[in-house]
């Protein structure tokens, strides 16, 4: 968990869950890019990325060196 590896692992696990409950919040509700709130999509975005760094912390532990629960390897210099 106190690797470089991890964290840029870990950011790029909450960069793509903040993508995909962007997507899901918008389509859910139709698809208005012009009129949509994007206050509250931004802040359900952020708030699963905040998630998924904290999945990803609470699993350091478990499996290899990864933010995953299965057995990713990182490589400890990236």
């Amino acid at each position: 968990m106190f690797s470089r590896a991890f964290w840029l692992a870990a950011m790029e696990r909450a960069v793509k869950t903040a993508a995909q409950a962007l997507v899901a919040v918008m389509t859910a509700d139709g698809f208005g890019l012009l009129d949509a709130d994007w206050t509250a999509r931004l802040s359900a975005a952020g708030m699963a990325a905040v998630l998924s760094l904290l999945v990803s912390i609470g699993s350091s532990g478990v499996g290899n060196s990864g933010p995953s629960l299965t057995s990713e390897k990182l490589d400890p210099l990236a």
